[in-house]
């Protein structure tokens, strides 16, 4: 997937494997991430494909810059992938899930100060979903209105981040008080 992921990026303009690790964190990192290695493998495997060429771009007082776009051949792949429904629910692997899961017999406070953490960082993440996303897709539009369908999809997902944590901080919430009840 994550060679999508990249020819999606590539598709709006060129981007180096260091551009594409930035937007990624900034757009789509609440739903699909990935490691800087991974992304430069991903590249020279696309490029590798036909389905993304380079060119090194000088800089002053650096080494080049390696430069991607999306070839011809990349731009049909990336539009038949977009067109194919999504026919299955995904399974996620949730940590503090599986660990719930088990610690029936752990102390009380050992519980609820996993749930508790857990509850930080989803509020602060929550916060995030509210701020940083908004301000960068109004700093895109800005700069490209033709993308104004584009940036109403990235704001559903957007908003799905942030629904995703109110919901997750309800549960925890609902969870915490479980235990300081009935533990």
């Amino acid at each position: 997937m994550l060679k999508y992921a990249i020819l999606g990026f590539l598709k709006y303009r060129p981007h180096t494997g260091y551009e594409i690790k930035q937007t990624m964190d900034k757009s789509t990192g609440h739903f699909w991430h990935a490691k800087q290695s991974q992304i430069y493998t991903t590249l020279k495997k696309l490029e590798e494909g036909g389905l993304v060429a380079s060119h090194p771009e000088p800089q002053e007082s650096r080494p080049d810059r390696r430069v991607y776009i999306i070839t011809e051949s990349g731009g049909k792949e990336l539009q038949v992938w977009l067109s194919q429904p999504v026919t299955k629910i995904e399974k996620s692997k949730v940590i503090l899930l599986l660990k719930l899961f088990f610690s029936g017999k752990e102390d009380k406070e050992t519980i609820l100060t996993q749930l508790r953490l857990q509850r930080t960082l989803h509020e602060r993440q929550f916060e995030l979903y509210k701020i940083e996303p908004t301000v960068f897709i109004e700093e895109i539009v800005a700069l490209q209105p033709g993308l104004k369908r584009d940036a109403l999809l990235w704001e559903a997902t957007r908003r799905f981040g942030e629904l995703h944590e109110k919901i997750y901080m309800e549960w925890l919430d609902e969870t915490i008080s479980m235990v300081e009840k009935e533990f």
